[in-house]
């Protein structure tokens, strides 16, 4: 399918494209060694896991648009190829910079790709109404503030480096909440033919969802040094994503006029509960308290996206393709909190000094909620200009415009 809209991007993508990543060799060049001493047997398995989450989970989680599954699939791994060089940079230069030189590991290149979802998410609030080009600078900026983001929370109020990791989904939603809002356009208001989903693109968004529920534990405790906390986050984290799914079933089925499931919550909803652990993944000592916070998760993310969604997008004028305020944005606030009361309760004999950490842990939440808010905006706002040549109404999700398709010519 020829257009117009095509042949503007023909030179200027593959140029932006190249360039980026001439620049990306020049400062690999100058600036970027290899540190051989991690145990690569030990942390390379746990690398992989969730390697496959963030490059096919997030791909096909996101890919139930019936008219938009080759972008789905194709920009995730462009995103995911360019962002990760660009976090590794980044989180070298303000965390790892010494003597000229960044030193980068296995664990480097872990934390660049976990940085990344933050973009994966983002995406899902503007899915099928951004090009190339406006994706790829969208990624460039948000993976800059984010690392920025974990620099304050880490070096400015002593936040735990994994714990500043874990507001990857907090940021990721609202960020691109309000990439959304900037983008907005008055015919979203009504849910257009194309942005429909099919039996076919359904099964592949479920099984996005079934990698990233695999997965999960790993993403959850794999920056955790301590070996007893890191076992204990791998077993909060599998029975709070037990949990919520247990709640997206029942809740699914209770809030459908039918009595029907909806493919959309079960894709969603399940991954809430190990959002909203993420933050205090290895402090819960209790296993019926990830249960709990598990069955809050789903429960949440099902009825803010039954309810909440068809009259809150609207007012605000977002228009949130994936609803990822309901997988990601309310299930993290959720987390935040319950991480700051489970630090209250769990020291309350010793509030002078606890009551301080858990105020230091609100105000990281505030940091990232304020940062992503304000990047967000401004990011929607350059992303508005003329120069990305942003995609007419008509073309919004649809890969004709981006990929070919012979079997369709003429």
């Amino acid at each position: 399918m020829s257009s117009q809209y095509l042949l503007n991007l023909r030179i200027r993508l593959p140029v932006l494209l190249l360039l980026l990543e001439a620049a990306l060799i020049l400062i690999f060049g100058f600036f970027v060694s290899y540190d051989h001493s991690q145990n690569l047997p030990r942390d390379y398995p746990v690398f992989q896991d969730v390697n496959l989450m963030v490059i096919f989970g997030f791909a096909y989680f996101q890919a139930f648009l019936y008219r938009y599954g080759f972008s789905t699939i194709g920009f995730n791994l462009l995103l995911a190829a360019l962002g990760v060089q660009w976090a590794v940079i980044v989180d070298g230069f303000l965390f790892h910079f010494s003597a000229g030189k960044i030193r980068i590991n296995l664990q480097s290149i872990l934390t660049a790709i976990m940085s990344i979802s933050t973009v994966l998410i983002s995406r899902g609030a503007i899915l099928g109404k951004a090009n190339l080009m406006q994706l790829i600078w969208m990624a460039v900026m948000e993976v800059t503030v984010f690392t920025v983001n974990r620099w304050l929370a880490v070096n400015l109020l002593q936040i735990e480096s994994h714990v500043s990791v874990m507001h990857v989904h907090l940021f990721g939603a609202f960020f691109g909440l309000m990439v959304s809002w900037m983008l907005y356009h008055s015919s979203l208001s009504w849910k257009a033919e194309k942005e429909r989903s099919k039996p076919i693109s359904d099964m592949f968004a479920v099984l996005g969802t079934l990698f990233l529920w695999i997965f999960w534990p790993s993403f959850n405790s794999v920056l955790i040094t301590e070996q007893d906390k890191k076992w204990t986050a791998i077993y909060n984290t599998y029975l709070v994503m037990a949990t919520s799914t247990i709640a997206a079933f029942s809740f699914s089925i209770a809030t459908s006029k039918n009595g029907k499931l909806s493919m959309a919550h079960i894709q969603n909803a399940t991954l809430a509960g190990g959002v909203a652990l993420g933050f205090s993944a290895s402090n819960i000592q209790q296993p019926w308290i990830a249960m709990v916070l598990g069955l809050a998760a789903g429960t949440i993310s099902v009825l803010g996206m039954a309810y909440l969604q068809k009259h809150l997008d609207p007012a605000l004028q977002i228009h949130d393709t994936c609803g990822v305020l309901y997988t990601f944005g309310l299930p993290s606030l959720l987390g935040g909190i319950i991480h700051v009361i489970l630090i209250l309760t769990n020291h309350n004999k010793n509030l002078s000094v606890f009551g301080c950490s858990a105020l230091i842990e609100v105000g990281a939440l505030s940091l990232s909620l304020c940062l992503s808010l304000f990047s967000g905006l401004l990011t929607g706002f350059i992303l508005t200009c003329k120069l990305w040549k942003t995609p007419p109404v008509t073309k919004y999700f649809d890969d004709q415009v981006y990929w070919e398709f012979p079997h369709l010519a003429v």
